[in-house]
């Protein structure tokens, strides 16, 4: 019985062209009362991995948090192995804007404490009175409406190269973070504000929009499906869309074109791009955007040191990286101050948009 992967990404990597079909690249979530979560993890492999799904899947006491893809044609066998499962019969699932078969490379399904890591202690407040779920029409005519200030809940790298016209982005660099600057920021306006946020595909503003209300604000609402689902009425519906850029997604496609408008510069150079890397040197890996002219000339790094550990011997190399383990301060390029044309989205609470 297996359980795990056996295969190399590379050696997936081989299989998938040879089998020579389309993949659909989907996502979804659910908040349920899990009770044996590594029970539930099991079972999921096996049937996932006979339909040959791979992806990256949190399972946790309080849900399940997924991201996959999977053969196009098992589609339907896919569906009705969800729909055998009470709390997942009939879940929504975001098809992504754009595919890629190489999109995920293994099948990961991990026991968390949390599917989000959001640092909330959740038996202080009511994680089921949560804001009101928007369509993409009725986000539209939110978002229009002067009494309405709409928050980005993504992390600063998300929305750097993407996000909704006249929207608070905070330079976060994790979900956790944000909420208490938001809080702090719009307490203000608790009572005469609508607090209209969105995110990737809605599980961030679940919580978020739960813990807001929790804290006082009385106008809170959110973006059903997130960017992923408001692209798909949009095109459905004819409406107009009021996102510019890209969306920022968590496998190998990085991003998925929302509109065809580019927000975003070589953080290098300066020139107009919106392609994130992560740095070559394998003791940094700091995700980053870098357009194709500085990737020649930088050898895919980040900085003139890394492109010299990078031209090193491979057995120095690992030499050097010994006893440093990751860590998460590969998204933390906004720190980076060898990276001049970063965007600093700093102290941008200081003053709210403003609707003309």
């Amino acid at each position: 019985m297996q359980l795990y992967n056996k295969l190399s990404a590379k050696e997936r990597a081989v299989l998938i062209q040879k089998a020579g079909k389309n993949r659909l690249t989907l996502s979804f979530y659910q908040y349920a009362n899990i009770k044996f979560p590594k029970e539930l993890r099991d079972k999921l492999f096996l049937a996932w991995h006979a339909l040959d799904v791979l992806g990256r899947i949190y399972i946790a006491n309080e849900g399940i948090n997924a991201q996959l893809s999977l053969p196009a044609d098992q589609f339907q066998a896919f569906k009705s192995h969800l729909d055998s499962i009470d709390f997942l019969k009939g879940i929504r699932l975001n098809i992504a804007v754009e595919q890629n078969n190489m999109s995920f490379l293994k099948l990961k399904i991990k026991v968390r404490e949390k599917i989000v890591a959001d640092g909330l202690m959740d038996d202080s407040f009511d994680v089921t009175d949560k804001g009101v779920h928007l369509s993409a029409k009725e986000f539209n005519e939110m978002l229009a409406n002067p009494n309405t200030i709409c928050v980005d809940m993504r992390n600063h790298y998300e929305s750097e190269i993407g996000h909704f016209d006249g929207a608070v982005t905070p330079d976060v660099d994790t979900f956790r973070e944000s909420l208490d600057i938001i809080e702090a920021d719009l307490r203000k306006h608790k009572n005469d504000k609508n607090l209209l946020m969105y995110c990737t595909g809605g599980i961030r503003c679940e919580k978020a929009s739960a813990y807001y209300k929790h804290k006082g604000f009385i106008n809170v609402f959110q973006l059903e499906g997130g960017i992923i689902e408001y692209r798909r009425q949009v095109e459905q519906q004819g409406l107009t869309n009021k996102f510019i850029g890209k969306n920022f997604v968590f496998d190998d496609r990085r991003a998925e074109k929302i509109s065809e408008d580019i927000i975003a510069k070589c953080h290098q150079c300066g020139s107009p791009f919106d392609i994130h890397t992560n740095c070559a040197n394998d003791a940094c890996h700091l995700l980053f955007i870098q357009c194709d002219s500085c990737k020649n000339e930088m050898n895919n790094c980040c900085s003139i040191k890394c492109k010299q550990v990078q031209n090193l011997p491979v057995l120095e190399q690992k030499m050097l990286r010994k006893g440093h383990g990751n860590s998460n301060d590969i998204f933390k390029k906004g720190r980076a101050s060898h990276l001049p044309f970063k965007k600093d989205l700093r102290n941008i609470f200081e003053s709210l948009p403003t609707k003309k």
